[in-house]
């Protein structure tokens, strides 16, 4: 271990999350995985090899920045598709490199029949419509002007797809808002079939509408979250659980995150640890160091309330978390050396540490604490 900490990736589990979506899903519907955020903290170039030997071959970004570090590491029979930022300079190395991206407005569509002309090569377009999550989309009041141009410059694109994205798939609260979604979203469908455009595939589901809603399944899902092994919410945990049980509602946590200890310091009672004043010893006590601050995704907020595992026992994190490094309660345990493995995200012996947990300790949501995994921790596949 070079770094302070680092990250394992598990084969097994990520293959059993796959196939956990496959049967929810059917084997005619294409998986899209969801590899923004750094595969959400989990490694680009580690998950996309392991989802292509798991057959997937369909990869969705944000921006072509990550649709360039997708590029890298595919191989040649999987797509790539971009569902958010494209620059106007990045439009032309997008269709240069045949990948599928968003038209959510006449500005962009204009100009990608443009370069698509200019460079001799077909747009593979996916028209993502307005159905009232006022993020992006193209509204009904543009269809006749899409239609338009379209029609004229039907050589120079390719319609991937026609899709939408529903506002918070995740709650059963929000079943009427996703219910008149997907009432529009059939219409304008029906709207641009009348006008002789029939996309590849059809498309609206997350990993919460995958989950919740199985008539928002079409052709093709864009799943995130799940295939890492996280529930989008507990209220989705719950439903899949009370339809079909634990058997057939487990995923695996792909994730383990861990570190070691780097010093031993012993602590009289009445002093302070670490910076200000934030705990004070109420009896002797002994501490470890640990290499791990908010620099490296530990939050700042579990300063005094953060856990972490050491000979298979859950620890307090004791004092502010600071850059670079955490201390925490040994004070409890024998023999602990430096050197001895940390848990900070994961199980050891019959305990373990949750994203979930961690999470809530911390007042951040499971996709944060992902997310700000930062790049340079190591990652390892392993079984």
């Amino acid at each position: 271990m070079q770094n302070t900490s680092y990250i394992e990736l598990s084969k097994k589990a990520y293959k059993s999350n796959i196939r956990f979506i496959r049967k929810i899903v059917g084997k005619d519907v294409k998986i899209s995985i969801v590899v923004k955020g750094n595969a959400y903290g989990h490694g680009i170039e580690q998950i996309i090899p392991m989802a292509e030997e798991n057959k997937i071959n369909h990869f969705s970004v944000y921006s072509a920045f990550e649709a360039e570090q997708v590029l890298e590491y595919k191989s040649k029979k999987s797509d790539i598709m971009i569902f958010g930022y494209i620059s106007d300079e990045q439009l032309e190395w997008v269709i240069k490199n045949q990948i599928e991206f968003y038209v959510f407005d006449i500005y962009r569509l204009n100009m990608a029949l443009d370069i698509a002309k200019r460079i001799k090569k077909k747009a593979r377009i996916h028209l993502e419509l307005e159905t009232g999550f006022k993020r992006t989309g193209i509204e009904e009041e543009d269809f006749l002007t899409i239609v338009r141009l379209l029609k004229k410059n039907y050589r120079h694109f390719i319609l991937e797809g026609i899709c939408t994205h529903f506002a918070g798939a995740e709650s059963i609260s929000n079943f009427v808002r996703v219910k008149n979604q997907l009432s529009l979203y059939r219409k304008y469908c029906r709207y641009f079939k009348r006008h002789g455009f029939i996309p590849k595939r059809k498309h609206t589901a997350s990993s919460a509408a995958t989950l919740l809603y199985p008539l928002t399944i079409f052709d093709l899902v864009r799943v995130g979250i799940i295939q890492y092994g996280f529930w989008p919410t507990a209220e989705t945990l719950i439903f899949r659980y009370n339809k079909f049980g634990d058997k057939e509602s487990s995923l695996k946590r792909v994730i383990s995150w861990q570190s070691k200890v780097m010093a031993i310091k012993s602590v009289n009672r009445g002093e302070f640890i670490g910076y200000g004043n934030t705990y004070l010893a109420n009896k002797n006590m002994k501490i470890a160091i640990i290499p791990v601050g908010y620099n490296n995704g530990f939050s700042r907020s579990l300063s005094n309330k953060g856990r972490v595992l050491i000979q298979g026992r859950r620890l307090d994190v004791v004092g502010t978390v600071t850059m670079n490094t955490i201390s925490v309660n040994i004070t409890d345990l024998k023999n602990v050396n430096i050197g001895d493995e940390v848990v900070l995200i994961g199980k050891q012996k019959k305990l373990s540490i949750s994203v979930a947990s961690f999470s809530e300790m911390s007042d951040n949501l499971n996709y944060q604490v992902l997310a700000r995994l930062p790049q340079n921790i190591p990652r390892y596949v392993v079984e």
